[in-house]
């Protein structure tokens, strides 16, 4: 019965190591974050992009140091209501170790993390003959200390996930969003091409696609087409296969006949597999993927995957793109 207890504290005992491992992680990331900085001012024109770049990028990066202290302040906490506990249980332990021994061997922590505190009692209640007058009423008043803590606990992890949440979404988003900026690369033809791309065009649809993809293969006409349409709305159509970058010369020369056989004369670009776009276009599990982006090299929505040359995908495509030019 001895294993039960030792279960139990063990489970508390978890509790407050994983939140101190918590405040270690989240200190890790801020670090992280400084580094990730840091890198943003290498190329002098992404620098002052990223002054205006994302207008929000001030505010963002303090949004962002406030949510990490927060979310550090809150696990410290988390920790020292986890250490109350123990502490309650090593005050009194003659009365829990015994109250412990009555806990079926089959009782899940799933079973325990529901309602700590009802479990608790639930056990003592059951077992009440078996405790003196004294001890009972010990184990009662610790349960109700531990309610509020649990309550408080409760309270902190649910603080603690939403604060977790909404920095991953605010990281995530300004990651996404923002990757064409102090964008620095070459059209297929070996011409230097800059953000400056962008900048030209109300909207510019840029596809991602690689010359093993059939779909892929299979849309460059009706992209070319698309281009020819948005041209005249001032957009634009741009093409990166993922198979050209880093400047490979064996798939930019395959790319080039593709596209020549398909008669898709709209620009593609190649650029180096480590920048920013490059790590966005790395990261993409689905092709073909097209994607829309604004004046300031932002993308904007969701990204749009499958071809376009099935009809209903081009004309919810062309509803996006339309959406974006009568906003301009």
């Amino acid at each position: 019965m001895k294993n039960k207890s030792s279960s139990v504290n063990s489970m508390k005992f978890k509790k407050a190591i994983a939140a101190s491992l918590a405040i270690l992680i989240l200190l890790a990331f801020t670090g992280c974050g400084t580094s990730s900085n840091s890198a943003a001012t290498e190329s002098p024109k992404q620098e002052d992009t990223s002054t205006s770049a994302a207008t929000e990028s001030p505010k963002q990066e303090d949004t962002s140091t406030t949510a990490s202290s927060s979310s550090i302040e809150s696990n410290e906490k988390l920790n020292d209501l986890y250490q109350q506990e123990n502490q309650i249980f090593a005050d009194h332990k003659n009365a829990w170790d015994k109250a412990f021994g009555f806990m079926s061997k089959n009782t899940g922590d799933d079973t325990m993390n529901e309602n700590y505190a009802d479990f608790l009692a639930n056990t003592i209640e059951s077992n009440k003959d078996s405790f003196s007058e004294e001890e009972y009423n010990t184990l009662s008043k610790d349960i109700e200390t531990i309610r509020g803590i649990e309550e408080e606990i409760t309270k902190l992890e649910k603080e603690i996930a939403a604060s977790d949440s909404s920095s991953s979404s605010s990281s995530d988003s300004a990651e996404s969003t923002g990757v064409f900026h102090g964008f620095k690369g070459k059209d297929l033809d070996g011409n230097d091409v800059d953000e400056s791309l962008f900048a030209q065009n109300k909207v510019t649809v840029v596809n991602f696609w690689f010359s093993g993809c059939k779909p892929c293969v299979e849309e460059l006409s009706k992209l070319n087409e698309l281009n020819d349409k948005i041209k005249e709305m001032g957009g634009e159509v741009v093409g990166i296969n993922t198979d050209t970058l880093d400047d490979n010369q064996d798939g930019i020369k395959e790319a080039k006949e593709i596209l020549k056989a398909k008669g898709a004369s709209y620009k593609n670009l190649t650029f180096d597999s480590d920048s920013t776009v490059g790590k966005y276009a790395g990261n993409i599990m689905a092709f073909p993927t097209t994607v829309l982006v604004d004046k300031d090299g932002n993308i904007i929505g969701e990204p749009f995957m499958g071809g376009i040359n099935d009809q209903s995908n081009y004309e919810q495509l062309m509803k996006q793109i339309q959406s974006i030019l009568d906003q301009e």
